[in-house]
């Protein structure tokens, strides 16, 4: 649950999986929430609960903060979150930027999250970053 130890840091990236897995626990927590709340009978007319809305508002900042880094991650700026107002078409594209591979390398976010991870999977040579990148100079022997 990184996004929570990060609770309003905008700054840096965010990983596919670090933005996914907090849409899923949230999910499943709010889940659950709602059937305390339909069990406790703290639900309302519209069938919002008391529990469900305060956790709602207690991870606003966090999920705005996680999916500003998941922009950062490939390489657009936080104002692309106002495509959320964009109802249908703008979450579709939201969606489909949360999904993309991060920039390989640093960006002008910060470095790139998955940096240490390639490198390890290199077996701890060369680089950090995809295999390839940097592309290799092209060209043969100058004379």
């Amino acid at each position: 649950m990184d996004p929570l130890k990060k609770y309003a840091q905008f700054s840096g990236r965010a990983r596919r999986k670090e933005f996914w897995m907090f849409v899923l626990f949230s999910w499943i927590i709010s889940m659950v929430i709602g059937i305390v709340d339909r069990i406790l009978g703290t639900t309302n007319s519209t069938g919002n609960g008391l529990l469900g809305t305060i956790f709602s508002l207690a991870i606003l900042i966090p999920s705005l903060a996680v999916a500003a880094r998941r922009l950062h991650d490939t390489n657009r700026s936080a104002l692309w979150l106002l495509l959320i107002f964009a109802i249908v078409i703008g979450w579709i594209v939201l969606i489909v930027f949360y999904a993309q591979e991060g920039n390989a390398g640093d960006n002008q976010y910060g470095p790139d999250p998955k940096a240490a991870e390639r490198f390890g999977a290199m077996g701890g040579h060369g680089e950090p970053g995809y295999p390839g990148y940097p592309p290799a100079p092209q060209g043969g022997p100058q004379g």
